[in-house]
């Protein structure tokens, strides 16, 4: 692989026109397509193979018109102090904001609260529900603003006025906080190569590649059915990727022209040896992205093989554009050392330069490597400790921040009509192979009323056909505690009793069932996820490094770090520490798929570290050094690399902290954290320690398993026969001999 890439990295330093003519006319394309392309909301939410989702289907087909899974708002209406909302004055204030909620477009139906017994037993709350014939996601802005308008109307009058439900879900905004990352990075760049030109080079093919991505989810999000959500994330991993892969190859190609090398012989090089590593890198994360689709949400699968797709672009951009992009930069980028100790450079006296920090990191890590070991391990598994305390859940209108309406009109339905009532289920009776479907429905009704948590069961209500029936039950605890899980539980239990009875079918669906049996299909699913992509990253990893200890070691190291990283969200999210810095103003359960995204997406990232930073290692090692040796010379080179890749990782994730979307917001945060914990305790520390323990059992490979495998040349030992290495330079230091 490292011949192959070696050419390409030649051939797109020479004939650096045509690559970025290339890739500039597929930026243009892919904007061209985006800004054609009709707008699409968020992706629809539906969970194949549970209950839930099987009781919405059968509402549509039973119901039709009612677009069950339309989405809903409620105007909630509270009287003056002294007053009710039945005295003559509200109550012309509600039917006339009714009256104009009926002439939306895109509304379906709009439920009077006199008529419909919406209104509070001590008469000072009521509300309307507005059902819409799209899904929340795909309304139009015009319906959600004329919802904001009547409402803003009725406030006028005297009333307070609120609106919940998911008519109001907007695209999320990520703020400013997402540019301080961007030019964070920026200026770790520029300290990193200490110029400007060779800094821009990272950041200009990251942003390209984004752009690319972005606008291709953009242009085909309406077929697709890809959200803003899951632009924003290809967008958060695609520019966080893309500049480490693009610093990872001009990091190297300096170092080439550092030994002597002509710049088109040095640009070939990087891509051929930083570039192998780069192709691993990107694989790791593509295949952690891609396999989140066994878990058979499709949400989650568009999200991931749509960020995959961002990650491969930006793979490709790095070993093209950036080589073209050094043919233009020319001598103006200049090789490494020389400029700055910080960054470990030589001196220019001739005489021999001192240690960078890496080689003395690794050098103190490779005398100690037991008390690093522990000092690591301990700290994580402290760091780890809140996830013991760990609660899932989807959000709801009751994890708003207080400031919004839709929070407020979460508690003014949970004054007057008790805590449950943001959290209704719908029992769907299907009653068609029933001898007495009637019979059935009142069986239904009489059972559920005797259940323990329930706070009330309206009558049911049949279709047309009079072969099935909906019935609303009203739970006494709120959404997201545990007693309504249970109550969800013991209606499906009584279900099968009542099937076994009348031939009746139950069916439990609402927003909190359908949150339980989300909760519930992703923890049926994260282990076969864990043991799909740890167990082809690690046979990726085996045909890497040539070993199996080191492969095994960097999935337990992922292990510890995504430990760490959730204790941390458990920790801001839902105990709520730290929580005023960070912008969190409503702390509760985590979101349920999280985890298993965060497993996903962390493993895929942190190989990228391992990946380069091991390769030096493994590459010193095949040219001869000892293990401790090679571990020192693997720092040396890449140590301040992985550092400044690191922190510009952590700084793009922190930008989308400042997101108005709860799970953008949660998932930068953790990714952040994840980072660093993996970059700088995992790969920095535990990894020496361990591979300094090891030695040379570390790069054990049974024999008939060697034979086995093909030969990738990752440390780039092909390039040798390429043309012979260039003299060292005069005053070059020898590596320090462990």
């Amino acid at each position: 692989m490292a011949t192959i890439l070696y050419r390409l990295g030649r051939f797109a330093f020479r004939r650096r026109h045509v690559v970025a003519l290339i890739w500039v006319a597929l930026l243009t394309l892919a904007g061209v397509g985006a800004a054609g392309a009709p707008p699409a909301g968020n992706t629809s939410f539906s969970i194949p193979g549970t209950e839930a989702q099987r009781a919405f289907d059968l509402l549509e087909q039973r119901f039709p018109g009612t677009s069950a899974e339309g989405a809903t708002a409620r105007v909630v209406f509270k009287a003056p102090a002294g007053e009710r909302m039945t005295d003559a004055a509200p109550r012309a204030v509600v039917e006339k904001t009714v009256a104009r909620l009926s002439h939306g477009p895109e509304v379906a139906s709009v439920a009077d609260p006199y008529g419909a017994r919406a209104v509070s037993r001590d008469g000072t709350v009521a509300y309307a529900s507005v059902r819409y014939k799209v899904s929340g996601m795909a309304l139009e802005d015009s319906s959600r603003t004329a919802l904001k308008k009547a409402a803003q109307d009725a406030r006028a009058s005297g009333l307070t006025v609120e609106v919940g439900g998911d008519a109001l879900t907007a695209a999320p905004e990520t703020g400013a906080t997402e540019v301080v990352g961007i030019g964070i990075a920026a200026v770790v760049l520029v300290v990193t190569f200490g110029s400007l030109l060779a800094a821009g080079l990272p950041l200009l093919t990251a942003l390209v590649g984004v752009g690319i991505g972005v606008s291709t989810i953009a242009a085909l999000a309406r077929a697709l059915d890809l959200g803003s959500t899951t632009s924003t994330l290809a967008s958060m991993i695609g520019l966080a990727v893309g500049i480490d892969y693009a610093l990872f190859i001009v990091s190297r190609y300096r170092a080439e022209l550092a030994e002597g090398r002509e710049r088109e012989e040095a640009a070939g090089r990087a891509v051929g040896t930083a570039g192998s590593a780069v192709v691993f890198a990107g694989l790791t994360v593509v295949i952690a992205l891609v396999g989140l689709s066994v878990v058979n949400i499709p949400m989650l699968t568009k999200m991931g093989v749509a960020a995959a797709g961002t990650v491969v672009v930006a793979v490709l951009i790095a070993l093209t554009m950036i080589p073209a992009l050094l043919g233009y930069a020319g001598r103006r980028v200049r090789p490494a050392g020389g400029r700055s100790r910080l960054l470990g450079g030589g001196r220019t006296d001739g005489r021999p330069a001192r240690p960078n920090m890496g080689t003395r990191w690794a050098s103190f890590v490779v005398r100690r490597p037991v008390a690093v070991l522990l000092l690591g391990v301990v700290g994580l598994g402290a760091a780890a400790v809140p996830a013991a305390s760990l609660r899932l859940g989807l959000p709801d209108d009751g994890s708003q921040p207080v400031s919004t309406t839709q929070r407020r009109a979460y508690d003014l339905l949970s004054e007057g009509f008790g805590p449950g009532f943001n959290g209704p289920l719908t029992v769907v009776v299907d009653a068609r192979r029933s001898a007495d479907p009637e019979a059935a429905f009142t069986q239904v009704t009489d059972e559920v009323r005797g259940l323990g948590d329930v706070a009330g069961v309206a009558p049911a209500q049949p279709n047309r056909a009079g072969n099935t029936a909906i019935v609303t039950v009203i739970p006494d605890s709120e959404p997201s505690s545990a007693t309504t899980e249970d109550l969800v539980h013991s209606l499906r239990a009584a279900g099968d009793g009542i099937t076994a009875r009348t031939d009746a079918r139950i069916l439990v669906t609402g927003s909190t069932a359908m949150n339980i049996d989300v909760s519930q299909k992703l923890d049926d699913a994260l282990v076969p996820y864990l043991a799909l992509v740890v167990g082809l990253a690690f046979l990726l990893l085996i045909v890497v490094f040539r070993s199996v200890l080191v492969p095994l070691k960097a999935a337990l190291g992922f292990l510890l770090s995504v430990m760490a990283a959730l204790g941390a969200v458990v920790a801001v999210f839902q105990w709520g520490l730290l929580s005023g810095p960070l912008g969190v103003e409503q702390t509760g359960p985590v979101m349920s798929m999280m985890p298993i995204f965060m497993v996903g997406v962390v493993f895929g990232l942190a190989m990228d570290y391992e990946v380069f930073l091991v390769t030096r290692m493994r590459e010193a090692y095949v040219h001869g050094e000892n293990p401790g040796q090679a571990v020192v010379t693997g720092f040396r080179h890449g140590a301040r690399v992985v550092t400044a890749a690191a922190i510009i990782m952590i700084a793009v994730f922190s930008g989308f902290i400042g997101s108005s979307e709860a799970m953008v917001k949660m998932i930068g945060f953790g990714l952040a954290v994840a980072v660093l914990f993996d970059a700088f305790v995992v790969r920095m520390a535990l990894v020496p320690a361990v591979l300094a323990l090891l030695g040379r059992r570390a790069w054990w490979l049974p024999a008939w398993l060697d034979r086995a495998l093909p030969d990738v040349d990752v440390e780039g030992e092909g390039l040798r026969r390429l043309s012979p290495a260039p003299a060292v330079p005069a005053g070059t230091p020898e590596p320090a001999r462990l």
